[in-house]
């Protein structure tokens, strides 16, 4: 344990003057970097700052210590980690000043941002939850027989997160050569360490991982250069997770307007005397390394630099909002061949189909890897991976610990690495403990940095099994909202193979909905091989001129027998693709018809139908010669005895509605 009372006591074996003089200038350059921006924000020249003043010792120590290939995931208070990897000054500047030329075009601030070219993948508010990305990029270390590590950084606010835990023990399990560097800076915001956790160090938890803990001097960057250095060259061979926790001190406030007015006084007073960068300079002159004179012209010439850089950064002009480029860069561009189907196949079963295209999908590309609870030697709980690790393997077909939102995230770091990741939701009611990953990071990568995230989401969903209010929801409205993913939900075993080989193409996150009732009680024709379906485009399932029926999934059947029942001229379109869903066919059907019912098997307030019925109330109106409709589900949970089920799906109602759009 490193106390306040400490003295920091450097050892400088085995290291020459040039390695002790280069950490020097490693240590002071984010210091004056950060007290340039503290002048600029009293100027209001800049919105708000971040300060890592007293912490430089390790984004420093530790970035120093790592090989340019190494993946790091900082934080708000680590600048020292992007001027060690060398990144341009002036777009780190614009990219604080939210400029066209920083590294996310403006569209986020301060350390929010991936720059993979340096191995460098920043935060998101959330935090913990780049922690198991890390995880991700550490298992393509391991898939490609490459000897690169993750160094993921949290607080220790940020440790009381379920990712974790989630994440931690992920890579313990699965021996990922990742340090969870953990900087125990005293508060989280203003909640002190003795509100946060009871533990009294973060690296007593390591054991209950079945991991090794470290402890450093968190303001020693000799100490923490040498530790990490250490870590890294057992890692690169032995692959195994390490807890690291650095003891220091955040001498500013969380951000600059919070103050530091909750912190006791002796406090500050006590660490301000184990500054890392004075102390260390001190050390660096009582050794004879360096003197007065060289110590003035290196902050000189670091002030030169900062400045240059800081008026290049006032002469990039303000940012000119382009509604075209923001639009368009939502989602990666897709590039890819579609094959088309072969005219030969067989009847199979919905389930069949699935596993089908996922076999295809696995054999057309090797990075592709699988990963869920249950699905390598079991199967999965509906089976549809039965077989899979004999053909592929398990380091392909992968269980996983219960754990969402972790592997998730681990899919998004896979993704960054080239591979590409498919997660099984056990059922589609359990992603709601990977929500985050979802909506915040697969979602917005492409938007906000531009990278591609080639991640695909399976979702077992809906009712009609009699499996209650946890294994039944129809989920899908979730993700609807969400710009940047992709929705896919086929109601046909042709459509299941295809659209799911064709998600696997996408360079965009793909959350990819199956019905569990159409698992083995739906057959149809299956083309042999490998083949794809183009998502984002609806199909006519049945052909009429006196209604449109908008659905999908479920709803197909339901509306395709009871047109043929009662011999309705009416025509169905099946969306098979929610988001971005195919508005041309829609508003070609409608104009023909006149009339609009939109069907789904989820609850009525707030899905999918609404947004539907709005856009066809907005643009189509003159083509319509009666309200537009919607039929759905109760607005209640899915409960679980079977009568009471039916009642919830409510398909007497949909006939019902249908009658009424008619006889209007």
């Amino acid at each position: 344990m490193y106390e306040i009372h400490d003295p920091i006591l450097f050892d400088r074996s085995n290291l020459t003057n040039e390695e002790l003089i280069h950490l020097y200038k490693a240590i002071l350059l984010p210091r004056m970097i950060e007290e340039k921006m503290l002048i600029l924000l009293r100027q209001n020249k800049i919105s708000k700052w971040f300060s890592g003043i007293g912490q430089e010792a390790v984004a420093v120590g530790v970035t120093e210590a790592l090989t340019p290939q190494d993946y790091i995931y900082p934080l708000h208070r680590n600048l020292g980690v992007f001027t060690s990897r060398k990144m341009p000054l002036k777009k780190l500047f614009c990219q604080w000043q939210g400029k066209k030329s920083g590294f996310t075009k403006g569209r986020d601030r301060s350390f929010h941002f991936g720059a993979p070219e340096y191995r460098v993948i920043g935060m998101i508010s959330h935090l913990g939850a780049m922690l198991s990305v890390a995880d991700g990029t550490a298992l393509a270390s391991n898939l490609s027989n490459e000897d690169f590590i993750s160094v993921a950084f949290s607080g220790d606010g940020g440790a009381s997160e379920g990712d974790f835990h989630e994440a931690i023990n992920t890579a313990a399990v699965w021996n990922l050569p990742v340090i969870f560097l953990i900087e125990n800076n005293g508060y989280g915001l203003s909640t002190p360490s003795s509100e946060q956790f009871k533990c009294k160090n973060f690296i007593d938890k390591a054991i209950g991982y079945g991991i090794e803990g470290y402890l450093v001097d968190g303001n020693n960057v000799l100490h923490v250069y040498k530790t990490v250095k250490q870590i890294a060259e057992k890692m690169r061979k032995d692959r195994k997770p390490v807890i690291l926790e650095a003891m220091t001190f955040r001498m500013r406030g969380h951000e600059e307007a919070s103050g530091t007015k909750y912190v006791p006084k002796e406090l500050l007073e006590g660490w301000a005397l184990k500054d890392p960068v004075i102390n260390y300079e001190k050390f660096l002159l009582e050794q004879g390394i360096i003197n007065e004179e060289f110590i003035q012209a290196t902050k000189n010439e670091f002030k030169q630099q900062i400045q240059e850089a800081w008026n290049a950064t006032e002469q990039e002009p303000d940012l000119v909002p382009n509604l075209q480029e923001e639009l368009e860069d939502v989602y990666a561009k897709t590039n890819y061949f579609l094959t088309t189907p072969s005219v030969k196949g067989e009847n199979k079963r919905f389930i069949d189909a699935i596993s089908d295209g996922l076999r295809e999908a696995m054999r057309k590309d090797e990075k592709l890897i699988l990963m869920g609870q249950d699905i390598a030697e079991y199967g999965g709980v509906f089976k549809i991976t039965q077989g899979f690790v004999e053909e592929f393997g398990k380091s392909r077909v992968r269980n996983t610990p219960l754990c969402e939102s972790a592997i998730i995230g681990c899919g998004l770091g896979l993704s960054l690495e080239g591979y590409r990741a498919m997660v099984e939701m056990q059922f589609a009611d359990f992603v709601s403990c990977g929500f985050n990953q979802i909506v915040n990071n697969l979602a917005k990568t492409h938007y906000r940095w531009g990278h591609a995230v080639k991640v695909v989401v399976r979702m077992p969903t809906g009712a009609g099994t009699a499996a209650g209010p946890f294994h039944s929801q129809s989920n899908e409205a979730w993700f609807f909202h969400v710009p940047g993913l992709k929705i896919v939900y086929p109601a046909t075993p042709e459509d299941a193979k295809g659209l799911l080989t064709s998600a696997f193409l996408e360079p965009n996150p793909v959350i990819y909905f199956e019905h569990k009732l159409l698992y083995r009680s739906l057959e149809g024709f299956v083309p042999h091989g490998y083949y794809n379906t183009p998502i984002g485009k609806a199909k006519i399932a049945y052909s009429g001129k006196d209604a449109t029926i908008i659905t999908y999934g479920t709803g197909v059947h339901w509306a395709l027998k009871t047109i043929q029942t009662k011999n309705l001229n009416v025509e169905i379109i099946d969306l098979r693709t929610l988001l971005p869903w195919d508005k041309e066919t829609v508003s070609e059907s409608v104009k023909k018809t006149g009339r609009c019912l939109i069907l789904h098997e989820d609850t009525l307030t707030g899905g999918i139908g609404a947004e539907i019925a709005a856009f066809v109330s907005e643009n189509l109106f003159q083509f319509l010669d009666a309200p537009v409709m919607r039929s759905a589900s109760l607005d209640t949970p899915i409960p679980f005895n079977p009568k009471l089920e039916q009642q919830f799906l409510n398909i007497n109602h949909f006939e019902k509605k249908l009658n009424e759009l008619l006889e209007f």
